[in-house]
């Protein structure tokens, strides 16, 4: 492989919550791999933050969701929607959507209230739940994705992509301390992990600084993207906190930070 080729690269859409911020968008992240664009959650401010990544919602193959909660589906039903624009062939390849238990349900519900307006043309939305009871994997032809439960909601799961050369990058989603986490991240190349609270404000479902630093030394992931940051993070040093358990490299996630992974 060409070395100045990226095999994956990252672009962090959104490292907010559901706490409205003019400068971090609700969770959602953008990976290219091998030239498929995969999305990861998709909360409020998604498409926009696509634009100002240079892409289109028409440039999304996969969408996986760790779990249901609003800051991470929200903008699902507006990237549906604006899928039927300027018309409903617009849209070449099928979109994908992996996700826990209950997606195909919730879908349901959805084309209960919004009807066609959510409805792709035959054959170009194809849903999936994942194992929820324990590890699961799918190939596709750029990469390989593997899931496994986490301590958050019933649905809730974790994602690692693989790409052909074996680089690698695991997305937690919300979750609480937990070893599947730890297992899913063994030795990856980048651990895009939720950090909501600082330390003194731990809340049960979710990692501070500390805990993330720690599923990351365990794990031995080769580096550290800490994200999801409620405004209380706003006023400590997250970054300290996160050394006294991880002393590896690491980054404080900003919307559209980018890194590539050669």
């Amino acid at each position: 492989m060409n070395e100045n080729i990226s095999e994956i690269s990252v672009t962090i859409l959104g490292s907010g919550t559901c706490v409205p911020s003019l400068s971090r968008s609700a969770c959602s992240v953008l990976m290219a791999v091998g030239g498929t664009k995969l999305l990861f959650d998709a909360g409020p401010g998604t498409m926009g933050r696509l634009l100002e990544a240079n892409t289109t919602i028409f440039d999304i193959s996969f969408i996986f969701f760790s779990h249901f909660h609003p800051d991470h589906t929200g903008e699902f039903v507006p990237f549906l929607f604006a899928t039927k624009y300027p018309n409903k062939n617009q849209r070449k390849t099928p979109l994908h959507i992996l996700s826990g238990k209950g997606f195909s349900a919730l879908y349901k519900g959805l084309k209960s209230v919004y009807g066609e307006w959510i409805e792709l043309a035959p054959g170009l939305l194809k849903l999936t739940e994942l194992d929820y009871e324990g590890p699961d994997f799918r190939k596709f032809d750029n990469f390989r994705v593997d899931s496994i439960p986490t301590a958050h909601n019933e649905e809730s799961i974790a994602f690692r992509i693989t790409g052909n050369h074996g680089r690698s990058v695991v997305y937690s989603g919300d979750t609480d301390f937990n070893e599947n986490l730890v297992a899913l991240a063994r030795d990856t190349d980048l651990l895009i992990c939720e950090s909501a609270f600082p330390d003194q404000f731990k809340v049960k479902g979710h990692l501070t600084p500390s805990l993330a630093g720690e599923i990351a030394s365990r794990a031995n992931v080769e580096k550290l993207i800490l994200t999801h940051f409620y405004p209380e993070c706003d006023n400590v040093n997250i970054e300290k906190e996160c050394r006294k358990t991880y002393s590896g490299p690491l980054i404080l996630a900003n919307d559209l930070l980018k890194i590539e992974l050669n």
